[in-house]
């Protein structure tokens, strides 16, 4: 667990990941960090979860029509 002191960033306001934190998550500046709430609070993570959410759709249709997109890519 880190702990994280919120400082103001302009009219914002802002944390400093320590090195730690940002090596963990593989994140540099500049990266996108998605903020998205849990049954048990909120989540910090680099990948966009609305993504996620599509591939696996993607992934049962490709399934569902594997013959169809064998033929469309001959």
């Amino acid at each position: 667990m880190y702990e994280l002191k919120v400082t103001r960033v302009g009219n914002s306001l802002g944390v400093i990941l320590p090195k730690e934190a940002t090596a963990r998550l593989k994140v540099e500046a500049g990266d996108i960090l998605y903020v998205h709430e849990t049954a048990e609070g909120y989540q910090l993570t680099p990948y966009d979860p609305a993504f996620g959410s599509q591939m696996e759709s993607a992934r049962r249709i490709m399934k569902a029509r594997r013959n169809a997109l064998h033929e469309l890519a001959k």
